[in-house]
């Protein structure tokens, strides 16, 4: 039998990005169906991950569907699978070219001026690992695009996306969420009337729409890492 899989959001009260995440874990259990997908949340929404894997049975696979390193994926998701036999952790979803392709196809949405930069707005962590995460999916972005791209925060770290759009007011806007809620809402505010594409995950409840491929290839690839960490954990334990 095929280890399961717990893929694992911040969580939302926003009914777009719950919507939009539930869409997401269906379509990743349609790519996987010998695999047992479930979803936990770290935050807001229930269940948190330590009560999902104590519902789980045999080897699991746990993908952040976070978009950096930070204190969820290093202490939340670190104590979740902490002593756990036959259960690991991968890497967080970003900083990856696959989300840099979606970032472009947001961004190819919507009108712009094509000779002007690109600012990518991030959540922001104080963890310095999430700092390095970060100047990495602006350098993938650069790439994709062939344009510079500056990134800007919402919280925790300098500058912020109103700063920045202030030195740039020709700018759009990437967003760099996986959907909806709390930090859209706050990038939507300091953004002002500046171009804001849509998050990763576009779809609301009006208007539901199907998770970009690129993804969900994404999520799979996680968990073919993840598979490979339980062997090689079984491998050392023989």
């Amino acid at each position: 039998m095929s280890p399961s899989l717990l893929a694992v959001s911040h969580g939302t009260s926003d009914p777009d990005g719950v919507a939009a995440i539930e869409l997401l874990v269906r379509r990743v259990a349609e790519r996987l169906p010998d695999v047992d997908v479930r979803a936990a949340f770290v935050d807001v929404q229930q269940p948190d991950p330590e009560a999902a894997l104590a519902e789980m049975d045999g080897p699991t696979v746990v993908i952040p569907l976070l978009l950096s390193r930070g204190f969820h994926v290093r202490v939340d998701l670190g104590r979740a699978v902490r002593d756990r036999r036959g259960v690991v952790a991968t890497t967080p979803l970003g900083p990856d070219p696959r989300l840099a392709e979606v970032l472009a196809a947001r961004i190819a949405d919507v009108p712009h001026d094509a000779s002007a930069p690109v600012v990518l707005a991030i959540a922001g962590s104080r963890d310095p690992a999430s700092l390095d995460d970060a100047e990495q999916m602006t350098a993938l972005l650069g790439a994709q695009l062939g344009r510079t791209v500056i990134p800007a925060f919402l919280a925790a770290r300098e500058p912020r996306l109103d700063a920045v759009r202030a030195q740039h007011p020709d700018a759009a806007v990437a967003t760099y969420l996986l959907g909806r809620g709390f930090f859209f809402d706050v990038a939507r505010r300091l953004a002002g009337p500046a171009l804001l594409c849509d998050p990763l995950l576009d779809g609301t409840v009006a208007n539901p729409t199907e998770p970009p491929t690129a993804l969900i290839d994404l999520i799979a690839s996680r968990y073919l890492e993840g598979v490979a960490l339980l062997e090689s954990e079984l491998v050392r334990a023989v």
